[in-house]
């Protein structure tokens, strides 16, 4: 009897690890989803709900065969998302493909495949919600 009450209490666990785990990679997806929403429909608020407000962004494209880098702060990002995809029309099938590298209890990476390029970002669990700390792009 004891071992099936060790076995009952193991599963119970694993079952909620797991179960955290669906609903953190939802929302980590939902939290970059978010991020490239901004830009794809100048929407300022998924700005707010998804990203840190100490964002550290940082990026490389090239311009006459060269490099240039840019950075990013969290305002400047607010103001480049709202206006965005008016230089930039979005076509409707414009790209959002998500990739989680990793998940654990606070913090989480993951890459985002869009239509200027590729993303790569660094999350943390704040107050129960996931925001994006870090990213760092190139085109």
């Amino acid at each position: 009897m004891k071992k099936a009450i060790i076995a009952f209490l193991l599963f119970c666990l694993c079952s909620t690890v797991k179960a955290q785990t669906a609903n953190d990679e939802k929302a980590i997806r939902q939290a970059i989803l978010n991020y490239v929403e901004s830009f794809y429909n100048a929407d300022t608020t998924k700005v707010y709900a998804s990203v840190h407000p100490e964002l550290a962004k940082r990026g490389y494209y090239k311009r006459d065969n060269n490099y240039r880098e840019a950075t990013m702060t969290f305002n400047q990002m607010v103001d480049l998302s709202s206006r965005w995809s008016k230089s930039n029309p979005v076509p409707a099938d414009a790209p959002k493909e998500i990739t989680l590298f990793e998940i654990k209890d606070k913090i989480a990476s993951a890459k985002l495949k869009a239509m200027w390029g590729t993303d790569y970002f660094h999350l943390a669990k704040i107050d129960g919600d996931w925001k994006i700390i870090n990213v760092m792009w190139q085109d």
